[in-house]
């Protein structure tokens, strides 16, 4: 099952320090929903383990997440995949893109992710719902630890 989302929040920083936010496993660990773990990987990505719970599964995801097309402080691209043992696997990418606007920084991304086994099997309509909501939850807390 594919899906697509894509969104912007407006963040009241300048865009030298939401890009630096961006790259620090700590404060991404603090705002990934369900994370338990984000270590940076010696070739520049991070080894990731987040405890998720979609309707009525629920599963521990442990993966990979690389960093690509990097161009500070502009953007870069996010991939991952992660295996949730019966509960399936997921993985995806993000394209975001940073811009100087009314005095602080517009964080536009695009998402495209895949999931299989008993995910999949959820339906469009919830598993679009979770994912949106912890994409909200999840820039819901990059803002305030970008705000300070």
């Amino acid at each position: 099952m594919a899906m697509t989302m894509n969104g912007e929040v407006q963040l009241a920083a300048p865009r030298e320090a939401v890009w630096d936010k961006l790259n620090d496993p700590e404060v991404l660990k603090a705002c990934i929903p369900g994370c338990e773990e984000l270590e940076k990987t010696d070739d520049g990505g991070f080894r990731a383990t987040a405890k998720m719970k979609v309707g009525p599964v629920s599963a521990r995801f442990k993966g990979k997440v690389t960093l690509s097309d990097l161009d500070p402080p502009n953007g870069y691209k996010i991939s991952g995949e992660g295996e949730g043992g019966v509960a399936g696997f997921a993985k995806g990418g993000a394209a975001v893109r940073l811009a100087e606007k009314d005095g602080g920084t517009l964080l536009s991304y695009d998402v495209e992710a895949q999931i299989g086994g008993k995910l999949a099997q959820l339906g469009q309509r919830l598993i679009n719902g979770a994912a949106k909501k912890l994409a909200d939850e999840f820039f819901a807390n990059f803002a305030k630890a970008v705000q300070g």
